[in-house]
């Protein structure tokens, strides 16, 4: 039986906005930079904000430059973009309880999750609020696009990224979404686990492959949970 929302629309997509803007401000840095690496990569301006258009996801959207840069071929780039997003198959799954229509409508509105958004909308009861979700993502999807079009067309103005320290800002961004969850025990170590995980792959698999395995851990977590 779907759990759908009882809130206040206005009042949770309202809410949503609040706690999207500082998430979009990372978005809209993490976006430039991303401008900047796909033209030095050897995309066009159009082709790198027609990217962050129609994909909206920074992992798979920085895997698919970094193997093109590195000489993959299309292909590979393509393949590698499908595997960091492929965690958005089991969120995905456990939000469709909470949104209401049909399939095409719900898969419409599913378009809207991304991570920090997920995370936000979450209830302690499992089910998610939709309209703080839509809230959350309205000004990243926003700035994640001026991000784009500013690196793209002006990233000879923002120079080396390295130097400015644009770098740090991706991985920043998700222990920024990580840090409330960490509220007992149990979640620590799934998160301790998952980054062990992730670090002991990095060096030899392919891109997407450390993040999916790490997920893993999460499965340790339900399993103490349940028992």
């Amino acid at each position: 039986m779907p759990v759908l929302d009882s809130s206040d629309p206005r009042a949770s997509f309202r809410e949503g906005l609040k706690v999207g803007i500082p998430f979009s401000v990372a978005a809209g840095l993490v976006s430039l930079s991303f401008g900047v690496v796909a033209r030095d990569v050897g995309f066009s301006a159009w082709a790198a904000i027609i990217m962050s258009l129609i994909v909206f996801a920074g992992s798979a959207q920085f895997a698919s430059v970094a193997i093109l840069a590195g000489g993959g071929n299309p292909v590979a780039a393509i393949a590698a973009a499908s595997l960091m997003n492929s965690r958005f198959l089991p969120m995905g799954a456990a939000l469709a309880p909470s949104l209401p229509g049909g399939r095409w409508k719900r898969a419409a509105q599913g378009q809207a999750v991304v991570d920090a958004s997920w995370a936000v909308a979450a209830r302690p009861d499992g089910s998610f609020d939709r309209w703080k979700l839509f809230g959350t993502t309205a000004p990243q999807f926003l700035m994640w696009q001026l991000g784009t079009i500013a690196g793209a067309f002006g990233g000879d103005l923002v120079g080396d990224l390295d130097r400015l320290g644009l770098d740090a800002i991706y991985p920043a961004f998700f222990v920024a979404i990580l840090i409330p969850e960490l509220h007992d025990r149990d979640r620590v170590g799934v998160a301790l686990a998952g980054a062990a995980i992730a670090l002991a792959l990095v060096s030899f698999t392919p891109a997407g492959v450390p993040i999916l395995v790490a997920s893993t851990a999460a499965l340790w977590g339900l399993r103490r949970r349940a028992a």
